[in-house]
């Protein structure tokens, strides 16, 4: 059972996500993630012009008109979310925690999916799997993942996205469109991301919150690591405190979209301040653009 509040919230974001859906992403989704191939279709007569190599021959010795195949694009997918719920997600000093933007952005992409017959899967991980949920399609399928996002309490505080991509490698040989959604806080990963990355396609989701960014001239205040528990204390209302506590951080990222760029894994950057749609739906459209050129 779900509380009322929590019943409350999945629904407001079912509706907030489908009008998304079909006012702003209906087209870019389709466009951008492709599916496995060409499948057939029907048959139907030859006509001036058609390529010969489609001829279907037997057929053609049925009726003794020449016929031809036809191919549609077979566009059902796989796409899966993995995504962080450790200790550090819970961090918020906006309106929305880490947690609750990956909870709201895998509501988004997973009903862009269904609405494109595409099945969607989920892995909750920590430094360990919380929870696997295996592909299916459907409104109440995607409901549940919502639910089990908002509703879940994560058993280990610390985060492993190597645990992750490993599991999912050895669970998924199927090619997929797979959103790796975290923070990003982890032991070294990059072994396991750059070969997952050859099999599927892969796209990372960064998501910070402005406080990890920049730190207010608030004085001294001590700061506590989520996943381990240890503390420091920092004088904030010190310039050159807070101008080093920035440059870490913008370190941290650029170092991280460094790492993604030499594996050729996508990366989309979010922060809890601010529109993940907007950045999502540039996201499409440059992808879009670099898939025309290449």
């Amino acid at each position: 059972m779900i509380s009322e509040d929590l019943a409350k919230k999945i629904r407001s974001i079912q509706i907030h996500t489908s009008k998304t859906v079909n006012s702003v992403l209906a087209g870019e989704y389709e466009s951008v993630f492709k599916g496995r191939g060409m499948e057939f279709d029907e048959v139907r007569e030859y006509q001036p012009g058609d390529d010969i190599r489609t001829i279907d021959w037997n057929v053609t010795a049925r009726t003794g008109i020449p016929y031809i195949k036809q191919y549609v694009e077979e566009r059902e997918l796989t796409v899966f979310f993995l995504v962080d719920l450790s200790a550090s997600g819970a961090f918020g000093s906006m309106e929305k925690t880490k947690n609750e933007v990956a909870a709201e952005l895998t509501a988004l992409l997973a009903f862009s999916a269904i609405k494109n017959n595409d099945k969607v899967g989920l892995i909750v991980f920590t430094d360990i799997i919380e929870l696997f949920i295996p592909p299916k399609k459907g409104v109440s399928h995607v409901l549940r993942l919502i639910r089990e996002i908002l509703h879940f309490r994560p058993s280990q505080a610390r985060t492993d996205i190597s645990v992750a991509l490993d599991f999912f490698g050895r669970v998924m040989r199927k090619r997929a469109v797979v959103f790796v959604i975290s923070d990003f806080i982890s032991p070294d990963f990059s072994r396991d991301m750059r070969i997952l990355a050859r099999r599927h396609d892969l796209i990372s989701v960064s998501i910070t919150d402005p406080r990890e960014m920049e730190l207010p001239p608030a004085g001294l205040i001590e700061l506590e690591d989520a996943e381990t528990g240890e503390s420091i204390l920092i004088d904030c209302g010190s310039r050159e405190v807070r101008q080093q506590y920035r440059q870490l951080a913008g370190e941290r990222l650029r170092n991280l979209e460094s790492l993604f760029r030499s594996m050729d894994v996508d990366h989309i950057p979010l922060q809890t301040s601010q529109d993940y749609v907007a950045d999502l739906v540039r996201f499409f459209r440059s992808r879009e653009k670099r898939m025309q050129y290449a």
